[in-house]
């Protein structure tokens, strides 16, 4: 029997394993392992060989600390330390690749201070990085 993964976990199933993969190589790497005819589904025998060579290849790693403070800090170029909820909002969903409705509302209820309305990016930033040692 053909073990299966919906193709819809894989975003979720690759960044367990502390991969972070932008949106644009997701959709590269499902079509990579999706059958020439989509079904939804991914087979787990296809799936297998294709995560673990970049898992051994160290592809779609995180990006370091200071390089996403350095990125917080070109949207705050007042060097107040946070950025109004308004603000993120604004960046997250209007520049570069833009945030899906549901990726913004994660990202708020996790980045947010719920009594300044407002993201604290240094202390963001120290949440959400992936310590690879």
């Amino acid at each position: 029997m053909s073990r299966i993964i919906q193709w819809m976990e894989i975003g979720t199933i690759i960044r367990s394993l502390g991969c972070c993969p932008s949106e644009g190589e997701l959709h590269d790497l499902i079509a990579e392992v999706e059958e020439e005819e989509p079904t939804g589904y991914i087979r787990y025998e296809k799936f297998l060989p294709v995560m673990t060579q970049v898992l051994l290849e160290r592809r779609y790693r995180p990006i370091p600390e200071d390089i996403l403070l350095r990125a917080f800090e070109v949207l705050d170029p007042a060097k107040r330390g946070f950025l109004s909820k308004e603000e993120l909002i604004k960046y997250m969903t209007e520049e570069g690749e833009p945030f899906s409705q549901e990726e913004m509302e994660e990202m708020l209820s996790a980045a947010i201070d719920p009594e300044s309305n407002s993201i604290h990016y240094k202390d963001y930033i120290t949440m959400m990085v992936i310590d690879e040692n």
